[in-house]
């Protein structure tokens, strides 16, 4: 508000309060550089893990389901009152994820169908109103988080088990940065835009150049593959990294929400960083096996 002098009696313009120094977001609306350090953290312990007991890989998946699936519970409970089945869907996402080191895909099986009977069985206790939507939601979390999870850490138990997870984690790392990259500075047409309306064509083509690229590179220096069989696997990855990406961006808008939850800065949750590497592990697993690598 203007203020009036005592002395002479003239109306003095108020002095302007100095401006909030404005947040480094880029164009693709990150905080950059707080989403790099996060991203070199998260890294670091990837590759600490794997380049000292390749095992202790499956324990920082386990630490991450089982914050993420925390997320997730919470957002679906703040924005719509849904309310999964949280400790047998950690219980079980710990079963699951553990259970791969001595039991490969059979132990996550069993456990994920296990875990789904238990789930149906501790809402009973709700009543009827909700039940469905209830029951759902947790099935749901348990084969979305866990489950796909558990693949990621079947890769990592074979002799050749770190060149896997490396591979698998370039090829999401590579369409991750390349998508960002050519959305930054071309992205001109949506891709999804009641979906994601910044996600571009221009970057879904900077993904696919990124990842083919790395995925022939991975595959055929980290597990003596053919560079043909790396392409493919370069290209599905980008596809599922995507779906991941969009699916999440819509299940935030169903929700309402803008993030997941807010612990890693310029990420938003965990959970926003998990939705390209979860299905991405599945497809991984799978190309792996039928490659024979």
């Amino acid at each position: 508000m203007a203020q009036v002098s005592e002395e002479q009696g003239e109306v003095v313009a108020p002095t302007p309060e100095p401006a909030e120094p404005a947040r480094k977001t880029s164009r693709a609306g990150r905080n950059l550089p707080a989403a790099i350090a996060v991203g070199l953290v998260l890294g670091a312990a990837v590759l600490i893990s794997l380049l000292t007991v390749r095992y202790v890989f499956i324990g920082v998946i386990a630490a991450a389901i089982a914050v993420g699936t925390i997320e997730f519970a919470q957002a679906l409970r703040r924005a719509a009152d849904i309310r999964i089945a949280l400790i047998p869907v950690l219980v079980g996402g710990q079963a699951m994820i553990w259970l791969t080191w001595p039991f490969g895909r059979e132990g996550a099986l069993v456990a994920f169908a296990v875990t789904v009977l238990v789930c149906l069985l501790w809402r009973l206790r709700g009543g009827a109103e909700g039940y469905l939507r209830d029951a759902t939601a947790s099935v749901f979390a348990a084969a979305y988080l866990p489950l796909f999870a558990s693949f990621a850490a079947m890769l990592v138990t074979p002799a050749n088990g770190v060149g896997r997870v490396l591979t698998f984690l370039i090829g999401v790392v590579a369409s991750d940065t390349g998508g960002y990259v050519a959305g930054v500075l071309k992205g001109k047409h949506p891709m999804a835009p009641s979906i994601s309306p910044k996600k571009t064509w221009e970057g879904f083509s900077g993904s696919m150049i990124a990842g083919v690229a790395a995925g022939a590179l991975s595959v055929y220096f980290l597990l003596d593959g053919f560079a043909w069989q790396g392409a493919i696997f370069g290209a599905a990855i980008v596809l599922t990294a995507t779906l991941g990406d969009l699916v999440e961006s819509l299940i935030k808008r169903d929700l309402g929400i803008k993030d997941m939850g807010t612990m890693l800065p310029g990420h938003g949750g965990l959970m926003d960083r998990l939705d390209s590497l979860l299905p991405s592990a599945v497809v991984s697993w799978v190309l792996l096996t039928v490659f024979g690598h």
